[in-house]
């Protein structure tokens, strides 16, 4: 086999194969990416520790990348959280089949980011799917895929860590059909599903006007070790990194103060447009956590500023 992978998933799903003594002839890892924090395994690391022939995709040419498959000789080539497509001429290569490994529930959150993009939309599951590759991305037939549950207050990240145990259990299922060459091949009813595109930085921005429910889902979406849902007082941004819903029954009189952070009683409060209230657990000014007085000071600071202009 051949085998394109990257960060948690790629490391379990290839130390699975080694582990059920599958013959991985070639690893394809991408480079770090310079200023990128790095909180997940290297599958350059992985592929090194278990003694695999490993190739860097982005110090290669699109010809040497296609030769270096073909002198593998794949018969199956997987793609693990690879983060660029496969063009079609390498994955005709593979005489039984190309596979990808996709963290959701084909045919829903198609695309990029899709362990995000759950927690944002407010789904309550996501999983892990095993599918054919094909020139159209997330797209071929399904052969296998587990659910796993996202909670209420559920981080991306931690949801990431669910749907990397369930990517193993797919893959630990599915190995011996693909050996054999008889994969299931279940319907991917790509109108009946969603599809999502990269995201940005700059997409953390809150909106403190809308909804406390999605305020919340963007917060958990993005939370560390993403880049995190943030705002700006005075040119200060601040990332909110960590935070809770509060019952309204829990949450503190907010009378005549307008959606956004707010000090209130020694803790950092934040009122959103519904007039739901989010209790803000972890708030970040560049590398260091701040607190309630911090932000009043700021938020002072800026009014006085203000009124001097």
């Amino acid at each position: 086999m051949v085998v394109f992978a990257y960060s948690n998933v790629g490391d379990r799903c290839l130390r699975l194969l080694h582990a059920r003594g599958v013959e991985v002839a070639l690893v394809v890892t991408h480079r770090d990416t310079p200023g990128e924090t790095l909180w997940f395994e290297r599958v350059a690391d992985t592929a090194a520790e278990l003694s695999l022939p490993t190739v860097l995709v982005e110090e290669l040419s699109a010809a040497e990348l296609a030769q270096a498959v073909e002198r593998a000789r794949p018969d199956v080539i997987f793609s693990f959280y690879f983060r660029s497509m496969i063009p079609s001429a390498l994955l005709s290569l593979a005489p039984l089949g190309a596979f990808n490994m996709h963290g959701s529930l084909l045919p829903h959150f198609r695309g990029r980011a899709p362990t995000n993009w759950a927690v944002l939309k407010g789904a309550t599951e996501t999983g892990a799917t095993l599918h054919e590759m094909v020139a159209k991305p997330d797209a071929g037939f399904i052969v296998d895929q587990s659910a796993v549950p996202i909670l209420p207050d559920d981080t991306a990240e931690q949801v990431f860590d669910k749907v990397s145990v369930a990517a193993e259990q797919v893959l630990w299922r599915s190995l011996g059909a693909i050996e054999a060459g008889r994969p299931p091949r279940l319907p991917n009813d790509l109108a009946a599903g969603s599809y999502y595109s990269s995201r940005r930085p700059e997409d953390g921005r809150i909106d403190w006007s809308q909804p406390a429910p999605d305020v919340y889902n963007l917060i958990r979406a993005v939370a560390p070790p993403y880049p995190g849902a943030f705002t700006e007082i005075g040119g200060q941004r601040l990332i909110v990194a960590a935070a809770r819903r509060l019952a309204a029954a829990a949450a503190p009189s907010m009378a005549g103060l307008a959606p956004g952070l707010h000090a209130v009683d020694g803790r950092i409060i934040a009122l959103c447009g519904d007039g739901g209230v989010i209790v803000v657990r972890r708030l970040l000014a560049g590398a260091g956590e701040v607190d309630a007085a911090f932000l009043n000071s700021l938020q002072h600071a800026t009014t006085e500023s203000t009124a001097s202009t």
